[in-house]
């Protein structure tokens, strides 16, 4: 069975060493936290006005100015910078953070339109920076598809199971 960074890789066509390049250089200190802000603010402004209802509806219930600052605290964080997002919501254990919503291939690459939109409209993030981030963001992004596709699949044992199997009259 595929691991959980295999299958991103595979899904995403970033090679987990191209998505972790993140961590030869600390992007916190070269970009600084302003442009992290800019970044996630960026990007929940273009979520939150996304032509797709079925995609809106994802964040619907979620308010726009706290989903900001945990984007912005997790990737000041996960950049190189102080512990924001710890400090204030604990381990992000984003696989579980993100399995009560409907993280699926479709709302995955539709998600990481939003986020290549926002970075190349983010002035104070470099070319070098923009692929480093993006490279993460994709396989980051297949990483929690598959997790939570295993955690369904594990609470469900039953669903899809082929011929003759113990939940087969569930």
């Amino acid at each position: 069975m595929q691991s959980l960074q295999e299958k991103a890789s595979e899904w995403s066509g970033v090679e987990t060493d191209h998505a972790f390049a993140i961590d030869d250089t600390n992007l916190f200190q070269k970009l600084g936290l302003q442009t992290f802000i800019n970044l996630s603010t960026n990007f929940y402004n273009r979520v939150y006005d996304d032509e797709e209802e079925w995609f809106r509806s994802i964040f619907a219930k979620a308010d726009k100015e706290k989903a900001i600052q945990n984007q912005y605290e997790f990737l000041v964080q996960r950049m190189g910078g102080p512990s924001l997002y710890s400090q204030r919501r604990g381990h992000p254990a984003l696989i579980g953070r993100h399995r009560p919503f409907p993280v699926t291939h479709e709302a995955a690459k539709r998600w990481l339109h939003h986020m290549q939109q926002a970075l190349d409209n983010t002035s104070d993030i470099d070319h070098d920076s923009n692929i480093m981030l993006m490279n993460f963001f994709r396989h980051t992004a297949y990483f929690l598809v598959a997790g939570i596709e295993q955690k369904n699949q594990s609470l469900h044992p039953c669903k899809d199971a082929p011929g003759r199997h113990p939940c087969k009259n569930f």
